[in-house]
């Protein structure tokens, strides 16, 4: 198959793609966590969750920033795309080695207060290992303007997750082990499906491979892992950006109380995968206009009109999804106060959170993209250390009841996102382009805190943030202009 049989990528059409199976996997997970809610006692329910988010924020840095990488450079030669998949592999296979052992001997674990059987945590650590060998996979799908297929691939993921949760417990399993087990199950499906997908549509590589088509990055092993480590160090600091609080929270209260945070953050979680899958789709596209500021600014201007028009949506149908379906769908522990504070009310609060990393992506994804990298691990570190420094004030050095410390930590989360979004105009470069639509940035950050703080203290006050809907229409038409 040529390459010029392979579509380009499409900031419009691939974030459609990936934002509805993301949702779609999102809407899965939650009958997932449904399950395993009903299933397990919140202590045993708390193992499992802390371990996996554990090992996952441990394990990631094995991805050495090479996915990224392909997704950035991918578009420059798509008949070179399967081949760096496996010399990713390589490398990260290598990398994979110590960290295993560090996890073997340091037994992380014991911070969290994980009291969990052995055979889950190495489950755990096999889940994180196995999310980490998909990312190649499906970033090389992405640079093929094959994003639907990446997509399905997160469907077929999270679907068999959760039919692998409903036979144990139709069985009436009450094993954290096993349903662990189950996790993984899904995770290597989506994982290998991913992996057979692209060698079947990425072109035949030429006989001659010439590493420098994708880029001065790729013609050496040196220039690739110098190149690819700002993503590497990035990656291994991002995971902690969103899970710092309820790893603080766990650290200082136990793990019941961690998982009670962790209900609070599900569709929060679940929500950020909308801004994720659109930053998924804007590294090729940044990536591919790089060198030419009129169609970067033109593409910046489509994602940032993208967020506006998602905004409102994303608060109001948050808010109702948790307030609607929380109280059947979880048990009433998490819900009625009996662990300090009700996870619905810490996820209305943490919805300014999801709101300011959303509006954060267009400048976020551009300085992901840009000539450099080093200035992106800075941010993601500063990013960092503003959520540990406001979550060793609030939560750790914080008040001592359980329901205040909750609180704290869903304020401390939703104030290290502002932190993010203002430091994404600053260090991209584009705070120019911010000032150039200073009124319409007023006007919605202006609605989202009226929202959020009628929403969060049930008050009239969201009502004053009903002007956000004004920017459905251009947002739906910066989506129509970037469809192929």
């Amino acid at each position: 198959m040529s390459e010029g049989a392979h579509r380009n990528p499409s900031s419009g059409r691939d974030a459609s793609w990936l934002v509805g199976a993301d949702l779609m996997a999102v809407a899965l997970a939650f009958l997932g966590q449904i399950v395993l809610t009903h299933a397990l006692l919140e202590e045993q329910y708390g193992w499992m969750v802390l371990a996996i988010d554990l090992y996952a924020s441990l394990f990631l840095i094995v991805d050495l920033g090479l996915p990224t990488l392909l997704a950035r450079d991918g578009t420059k030669a798509p008949s070179m795309v399967s081949t760096a998949v496996w010399r990713t592999y390589r490398w990260q296979i290598l990398a994979a080695l110590p960290f295993v052992f560090l996890a073997v001997f340091a037994r992380p674990e014991g911070l969290l207060n994980i009291e969990a059987p052995n055979a889950l945590l190495v489950l755990a650590g096999l889940i994180a290992l196995v999310h980490v060998a998909s990312y190649a996979p499906r970033s090389g799908l992405r640079v093929l303007g094959e994003a639907r297929l990446e997509a399905m691939t997160k469907v077929v993921e999270r679907g068999l997750t959760v039919a692998a949760y409903a036979v144990l417990a139709s069985q009436g399993s009450t094993s954290a082990t096993a349903y662990t087990g189950a996790f993984l199950f899904g995770a290597t499906a989506g994982w290998l499906l991913a992996l057979y997908w692209l060698m079947r549509t990425a072109p035949k590589p030429t006989s001659t491979i010439t590493w420098n088509d994708l880029g001065a990055s790729w013609s050496s092993s040196k220039a690739l892992l110098f190149s690819a480590l700002p993503f590497a160090i990035t990656l291994g600091i991002l995971p902690y950006v969103v899970r710092i609080e309820k790893f603080m929270v766990a650290a200082s209260g136990g793990a019941t109380l961690g998982a009670v945070f962790h209900v609070a953050q599900l569709v929060w979680l679940a929500g950020l995968v909308v801004p994720a899958a659109i930053r998924s789709a804007l590294l090729p596209v940044f990536g591919q206009v790089r060198d030419d500021p009129a169609e970067h600014r033109r593409e910046l201007g489509h994602a940032t009109n993208m967020c506006f028009g998602l905004l409102p949506y994303g608060l109001f149908g948050g808010y109702l999804v948790v307030h609607v379906l929380a109280p059947i769908a979880f048990p009433a522990a998490y819900l009625d106060g009996t662990h300090g504070a009700s996870a619905v009310d810490l996820f209305t609060v943490l919805l300014a959170g999801w709101g300011f990393t959303l509006l954060a992506t267009p400048t976020y994804a551009s300085l992901m993209a840009g000539h450099r990298p080093w200035r992106f691990t800075l941010f993601i570190l500063l990013v960092l250390l503003a959520a540990v420094a406001l979550g060793a004030v609030l939560v750790l050095n914080g008040p001592a009841e359980n329901g205040a410390k909750l609180y704290a930590a869903a304020i401390a989360s939703s104030l290290s996102a502002g932190v993010l979004l203002v430091l994404s105009w600053w260090m991209s470069g584009e705070i120019t382009s911010v000032r150039a639509r200073q009124d319409e940035w007023t006007l919605v950050l202006l609605c989202m805190a009226f929202i959020v703080v009628g929403l969060t203290t049930q008050s009239l006050w969201w009502v004053f943030g009903l002007p956000l809907f004004l920017f459905t229409k251009q947002g739906w038409r910066a989506v129509r202009s970037t469809l192929d």
